[in-house]
This record gives C-alpha cells, sequence and structure tokens, in this order.
C-alpha cells in the first residue's frame, strides 16, 4: 500500500520526521510530497527542501521524495496510492485536517486520509515556530534536524 505524505516542509523539523518514520513502518511505501502553498513565500526553494528531506530521512528504504504543484489528490492517483497521511498535533489542527479529508474524498472517494497524532515531544512543533525562534536568535537544533538548522542560521546571518 502506498500513502502520500504531503506538506510545504519549509522547513522540516523533528515532528515531521517522527511522522514519516511512523509511516514507513505502516506502508509498503511512503511519497513525501513537497508541494506549494500559495499562502506562504517559502524560506527554501523546492529543490533545497528535497535535499533536506533526503538528507533527514534518506535511510528509510521504503520513503520517496517528490514535489507536485497540482491537487494532491490528483498526484496521489497519478502514483496509485491509497492513502493521505497526515499528522495531528493539537484540536484546530483536526478541525482544518478533517474539512480537507472531506474535501479530498468528493473529489477522490477511493482515497483514503489516514491521521496520525504526533509524538508528544512534538505536539507543539511546527514550521513557522522554527522560523520564528531562529529569527529572533533562539536555539533550534532541538527542533529540526542539525544540517536543516544549518541552513536556517544561514538565512538569519
Amino acid at each position: 500500500m502506498i500513502a502520500i505524505y504531503p506538506g510545504s516542509f519549509d522547513p522540516i523539523t523533528l515532528g515531521h520526521v517522527d511522522i514519516i518514520t511512523r509511516g514507513s513502518r505502516l506502508f509498503e511505501r511512503v511519497i513525501v510530497l513537497v508541494s506549494s502553498n500559495p499562502n506562504k513565500v517559502p524560506m527554501f526553494s523546492t529543490a533545497e527542501r528535497i535535499h533536506q528531506i533526503e538528507r533527514s530521512v534518506g535511510h528509510l528504504s521504503n520513503v520517496d521524495i517528490d514535489h507536485y504543484d497540482g491537487l494532491t489528490i490528483t498526484y496521489a492517483r497519478q502514483r496509485q496510492a491509497q492513502v493521505l497521511l497526515r499528522g495531528l498535533r493539537v484540536l484546530s489542527d483536526f478541525e482544518k485536517e478533517l474539512q480537507m479529508a472531506h474535501t479530498n474524498k468528493t473529489l477522490a472517494d477511493d482515497i483514503e486520509t489516514l491521521f496520525i497524532s504526533t509524538s508528544t515531544e512534538y505536539g507543539f512543533l511546527s514550521s513557522s515556530l522554527v522560523k520564528e525562534i531562529a529569527h529572533f536568535g533562539g536555539p533550534i537544533d532541538h527542533l529540526v534536524p542539525h544540517h536543516v538548522a544549518r541552513d536556517i542560521y544561514q538565512c538569519y546571518a
């Protein structure tokens, strides 16, 4: 069974890595799908984000990384995926994600959305929070892979 884990991953956090790792234990193949968010200006290019993800989860043999700027559900059909994998941190995530799951179901009723709650230590973590902490000079090494922290610090140097 193939699962798609979509997101902007700008940047990838240890919370994302946790969801990818756990998803890789559940599915034959997990495709981490880097996509654009039209409401956000990215810190890193698509190529940079893909490279960061490769360095973070490259040791997982059943994980692929790709990018797509259309509807995730269209990509899922092209790749014959059966599941969209989503991480949930807090209750407000659930509301937004449930709405998206229902929308996707109207577009492709044969593709399921599976929610995985984040591990406790990452329940507060978001890419936006990481960037805000780094912007004000705070430590982020415990929130993102070390190579990603270096990339972020270089952006604010």
